[in-house]
């Protein structure tokens, strides 16, 4: 139990730490807009740096792909139109459980507008209890929730690529994820675990081209940092941005980290109204060297409530059309769900696995069980006291 009486002595202290921290971050934030502004006139100079110094960089920055003081104002989306989105939860393994396995929840939506055309709302259960599927991540030194996540990342793609595919018709369609289209994790992974996620999710996302549905990655409260460490290039101290040889060490303070914990939205909060976007990146990151010819786009958008990053593949990104109609698609989304996309909340709402859904799992397979003729079956007497107090 939390004893609020403790707790409220060391509330003072954090107020007046943030108190401080506000005020550092006011003025970081007038530094950045300072460089942002000397950066419009030198921004070809800062890429031309950046291409040829790229290997010598130990940040991680992305290319501005339209100039940086673009504010372009979003079109409305049409009346007639579909959305797709999917999202995943799951059931962890638990040795004190019954039985040891995992479920994964994949949320399905189809949103059809002024088509007289039933939605789509429900999920796909998995459950996996094969030698393979959990033990299968320990040769590559990955815990089994770890790998567990990994799976139901590639599961919403595949998901994803066939609920649109299937839910085309004349109408324009967007297919949204919750979340980046960038796999960070990826780059830790040995080559091949990393193979059995990234293809199936590379695979759908050709499907979905294909079919000229356009693909997008919603990003709310984003904290990524890339387009402001692009800034970092006019605010290095050094002849050249020869982080190698100049700044080895990027855990130390360096000259050109001024702007650090800075994110993009605050800088983009100022330059932004609502219904715009600002400038189109290309994001540099190293896992993307694996993605082909799918490497992924971003910008940054008002929608209203919040500076949203919205992430798109490189396919998207190079059809103005499609890419105008995408981001007007999803403004739609936003203002429908007050505030954020409604097909993503919903998928979200489809798949999570509430208490009341775990115990009903668990009590279907201990039915199952049973009736294979395995006996004692039961949690451990652990999990059984942890359920319940004495107090």
């Amino acid at each position: 139990m939390l004893d609020l009486t403790k707790l409220a002595r060391q509330m003072q202290g954090l107020s007046q730490h943030l108190s401080l921290e506000a005020a550092a971050s006011r003025q970081r934030l007038e530094l950045a807009q300072q460089h942002l502004k000397n950066a419009y006139n030198s921004q070809q100079d800062l890429v031309d740096r950046q291409e040829k110094w790229r290997d010598r960089i130990l940040f991680a920055n992305a290319t501005p792909i339209e100039p940086l003081e673009t504010c372009i104002d979003i079109s409305v989306p049409p009346k007639v139109h579909t959305v797709v989105a999917t999202d995943g939860s799951q059931i962890a393994p638990n040795h004190h459980e019954i039985a040891y396995c995992y479920l994964l929840n994949i949320g399905r939506v189809v949103l059809h507008y002024g088509q007289n055309r039933h939605p789509v709302l429900d999920s796909l259960p998995e459950v996996f209890y094969r030698q393979e599927d959990l033990y299968m991540s320990r040769q590559w030194g990955i815990r089994t929730e770890e790998w567990m996540s990994f799976r139901r990342t590639a599961s919403e793609a595949t998901v994803l690529a066939e609920l649109a595919c299937e839910a085309k018709g004349e109408a324009p369609t967007l297919a949204m994820v919750d979340g980046s289209l960038i796999y960070w994790f990826l780059e830790q992974l040995p080559l091949d675990a990393r193979d059995r996620i990234l293809p199936p999710v590379l695979e759908a996302w050709k499907q979905m081209r294909d079919a000229q549905i356009p693909l997008m990655g919603y990003l709310s409260a984003a904290r990524n940092i890339e387009g402001m460490n692009f800034l970092r290039l006019l605010a290095c101290t050094h002849p050249v941005p020869d982080c190698l040889t100049f700044c080895p060490n990027q855990l130390e303070k360096v000259p050109c980290k001024i702007f650090e914990p800075l994110r993009d939205t605050a800088l983009w909060s100022t330059q932004l109204q609502p219904g715009q976007r600002g400038p189109l990146w290309r994001s540099n990151a190293r896992i993307l060297e694996l993605y082909g010819e799918q490497t992924i786009y971003f910008c940054y958008v008002h929608v209203g409530t919040e500076i949203a990053r919205i992430e798109v593949p490189q396919w998207v990104a190079e059809n103005t059309a499609m890419f105008d109609q995408a981001l007007g698609l999803m403004l739609g989304q936003v203002q429908k769900g007050y505030g954020y996309p409604v097909a993503i909340a919903e998928a979200h709402n489809q798949a999570v696995v509430r208490g009341g859904d775990k115990a009903r799992f668990f009590a279907l397979l201990e039915r199952q069980m049973i009736k294979a003729g395995l006996r004692n079956v039961g949690t451990s007497y652990k999990e059984a006291r942890k359920r319940g107090s004495i107090a």
